[in-house]
């Protein structure tokens, strides 16, 4: 049998370059027998095999290949008692089930006079202490152990001179470095003391990997909570993925596992080896990693951001004026397929500036965090605290949002505390029993998704989500956390059959749990993150989604209006000749209008598996769809609350979006014949954004009854709306739609008398749109007067022509 090829080991201060290090390759699966009991043969291999698990796929790629094992080194002798070393210990600590490997490896006064040294260093030919006026090689118990008690008065500073066998066999190479287990713990008390206690709101700071020095050493911290764990170990890329001569100790009760490993630098790769309660391994990527291999690889990597953010002035600014009192026109984007084949700097050369230059405010991100399947559009996570590797860095990431921000663009980000898949190397049954997850394996599984709900009742779980939402806020500069899938986390019945769920405490069927959790989250990132939004996907009637928490809501800044957003689609899905007998589908929304701080979603949502595309969805010939779509844009910008689009609407794109193209930017070339309907109606979104921008009628008083007023609600046989939008002043913008695809002439509509001149200030049936280009009056230079005519209850009214399919927005004549 052949030995494995030594793996390799950074030395101090060496940053990224290796030297070769101990490490072993195969270590039974189960507790050994003690060393007394097992027989010595006259030869044995320097690492006994270990029967393979499924959790050794992920290690096995990253093996030495066959061709660089060297041959077998020769006989070895069997173990021998390491001195002040149990048998019960060193299988243990074998084993990887031991908690505290410090007490047993380093440097220790030995009780009868002298300091003990004992070193764990598989693979190793021989370990000598070095130091000041100090050479002692140590004697080789077997299994990597080696030890000895020499004749000192107190434990002084050394190194570890390290021999192995080079790859060829041939040779001997030699390693100094430092030894992990003579250091204290890198890991303060106040840091233990705030994650027993669930309040750690900077927990990225204390968990995970990072780079440091520590008593004078340069390496890296490895910080894990793991409390089921028997014991838990560090495997990487420098010691060759196997985890024997690295293992972490426990810091008391936090659960809390801790291991400094001198001269690991930035971009090691790295997982946990974790030895679960029935003593069998698992390996695992960090929960905690700010950086992980690009998919399908999914180990975790060292990081340190070195990025100078450019954006001071637009974080002062942004909390000049709150979210629902404020311009808030958003752009979503599923990054990966927006450009397809563009990497984070890339992307920020051309979506600010497009963006930008289409008027909206925000561009909403569906989720980045790392996800290991990209179909999954980011909504199945695995690193919570990683942006995806597949479009470089997290400082790549950074610059994007840096460019989004000097471009005077908010950036909002997908979030999704709500559930996670069931990947074996991932946080499912994380130390060998259920940990992120409900312990109850009915409650844990989510009823449509196949995956895992989180335990929100547990309070490290609960500070692991709540931590993770200000770490985008504060360590990326987010200004928005869209929240996914609130309405699944809220209840216990969700999509869950009679006899498949338990009532709470009240015996209601509302997750208190989650609702605990939603609080918390929503008031630590308000109280520390000035000018950032979150908003809630939340499709039911919960009372108080964007009450603040101490009022007995939930907290959230905005919610997602799915009503309006389904009610409006089916209304405008059907041909107009039916639309007379839906028009209650079109006013419903301002019933229940201003119970929440709402936003109007044209999200990806809308356009998949099936729905079509926006101007798909309506009915008619190519140029009654592309009126309907204007429209419905022109109603949507004009209803009160705020507005979002998913990329390929503002152009029209015909098919429905895949993530695997992208938009199809083709129709947008002037070489396409129809080219110049799309182009037309991404001029009316530029248009919509830039007039809706300077109108405050249009968002200041989103959020209040006094912002509307109907101006004709019930002309269904029509297929006529009309309103009128105030600002804080009281100056009116009125909006009309004929969702009809007949002109009606001479239509009386009643106004604000107040006003002595209206222009129209957009028409989504102008020609430059696409549209038939029928207009009432010249804007500012022939607006329309009014007549002393009452109508709709107002003591003055307009008579004008409707175009087809279209809607108009008149405002006081002479306005800048």
């Amino acid at each position: 049998m052949t030995a494995a090829r030594p793996p390799y080991e950074e030395t101090p201060g060496t940053g990224a370059a290796r030297t070769p290090a101990p490490q072993t390759t195969a270590r039974p699966a189960a507790r050994p027998a003690p060393a007394a009991a097992r027989p010595a043969g006259p030869a044995r291999p320097a690492a006994r095999p270990r029967p393979a698990t499924a959790d050794d796929t992920a290690r096995t790629h990253r093996r030495p290949p066959a061709g660089d094992v060297p041959p077998d080194p020769g006989p070895h002798p069997g173990p021998t008692r390491v001195p002040g070393l149990s048998d019960d210990d060193r299988v243990r600590l074998l084993s990887g089930g031991h908690h505290d490997p410090h007490a047993l490896l380093g440097a220790h006064t030995a009780p009868g006079g002298g300091v003990v040294f004992r070193v764990l260093r598989p693979y190793a030919r021989s370990v000598t202490v070095v130091g000041d006026g100090l050479r002692a090689e140590l004697a080789d118990h077997g299994d990597g152990l080696f030890s000895a008690v020499l004749p000192l008065p107190a434990v002084p500073g050394y190194r570890l001179l390290i021999t192995y066998d080079t790859p060829d066999g041939r040779g001997v190479h030699e390693v100094v470095t430092e030894d992990p287990y003579r250091l204290l713990p890198s890991l303060g008390e106040l840091d233990l003391h705030l994650i027993a206690e669930g309040r750690h709101e900077e927990l990225w700071r204390a968990l995970g990997a990072h780079p440091m020095v520590h008593q004078g050493v340069a390496g890296t911290r490895f910080t894990l909570w793991a409390p089921n764990a028997r014991g838990v170990r560090i495997a990487g890329g420098f010691n060759h993925w196997d985890g024997g001569g690295f293992p972490m100790r426990s810091l008391g009760s936090s659960g809390v596992w801790e291991l400094f490993v001198p001269g690991v630098g930035e971009g090691t790769l790295y997982k946990f080896e974790i030895t679960r309660p029935d003593g069998t391994h698992t390996l695992r990527a960090d929960p905690m990693a700010r950086h992980t291999e690009v998919p399908p690889a999914n180990a975790s990597v060292v990081t340190v951001s070195r990025y100078e953010w450019g954006d001071g002035d637009w974080l002062a600014r942004r909390a000049a004026r709150p979210a629902h009192e404020s311009p808030f026109s958003v752009y979503e984007v599923h990054l990966p397929s927006w450009r397809p084949g563009l990497d984070y700097r890339q992307l920020a050369e051309q979506l600010p500036s497009y963006v930008k230059d289409l008027g909206f405010t925000h561009v909403e991100l569906m989720p980045l965090a790392e996800h290991p399947f990209g179909g999954s559009w980011g909504y199945q996570v695995t690193g919570f605290y990683a942006p995806t590797s597949r479009l470089g860095t997290p400082d790549d990431f950074r610059h994007l949002i840096d460019a989004l921000h000097r471009a005077g663009l908010g950036v909002i980000m997908d979030w999704v505390p709500a559930h996670f898949p069931r990947d074996t190397w991932a946080l499912a049954e994380f130390d060998g029993r259920p940990l992120y997850e409900h312990a109850d394996p009915v409650r844990a599984a989510h009823p449509d998704w196949g995956t895992l709900e989180f335990d929100y009742g547990r309070k490290e779980v609960r500070n692991f989500l709540v931590a993770n939402a200000v770490y985008w806020c504060e360590e990326f500069h987010i200004d928005g956390l869209r929240v996914d899938a609130v309405a699944s986390m809220l209840y216990l019945d969700y999509s869950r059959e009679e006899g498949r769920w338990t009532p709470n405490e009240h015996g209601g069927r509302e997750d208190l749990d989650a609702v605990a959790f939603l609080k918390e989250m929503n008031a630590t990132v308000y109280r520390r993150c000035p000018g950032v939004v979150t908003i809630a996907e939340e499709s039911t009637a919960w009372d108080g989604v964007t009450r603040p928490t101490e009022h007995g809501g939930l907290g959230f800044g905005l919610k997602w209006n799915m009503g309006w957003m389904h009610d409006s689609l089916e209304y405008m899905v059907r041909e107009p000749v039916h639309r007379r007998f839906h028009h209650h589908e079109m006013t419903f929304s301002m019933v229940y209008a201003y119970t929440e701080n709402y936003v109007l979603p044209i999200s990806h949502d809308e356009v998949v598996h099936g729905k079509g595309s926006l101007v798909g969805k309506m009915p008619g010939d190519w140029w009654q769809r592309r009126a309907n779509h204007r429209a419905y844009l022109g109603f949507m910008w004009a209803h009160p609350g705020k507005q979002l689009l998913f990329m390929g609407q503002e152009f029209a794109q015909g098919a429905e979006w895949s993530e695997t193209h992208g938009p199809d930017w083709w129709l947008l070339d002037p070489s396409y014949a129809a080219e110049p309907d799309h182009r037309g109606i991404r001029l009316l979104v530029r248009e919509l954004n830039t007039v809706y921008g300077r109108t405050p009628a249009l968002w200041e008083r989103d959020t209040v009854p006094e912002g509307f007023a109907w101006i004709d609600c019930e002309a269904a046989e029509d297929n006529v709306l009309a309103f009128v939008r105030y600002d804080a002043a009281r100056e009116p913008l009125v909006a009309i739609c004929n969702f009809s695809p007949v002109v009606r002439e001479s239509y009386r509509v009643g106004v604000p008398e107040w006003v002595p001149a209206w222009a129209e200030v957009l028409n989504t049936d102008d020609e430059r749109y696409g549209g038939g280009g029928i207009r009432n009056g010249d804007g500012e230079a022939a607006p329309v007067r009014p007549e002393p005519t009452p109508s709709h209850g107002r003591g003055s009214s307009l008579v004008l022509t409707l175009p087809p399919l279209a809607t108009l927005w008149l405002r006081r004549a002479g306005l800048s």
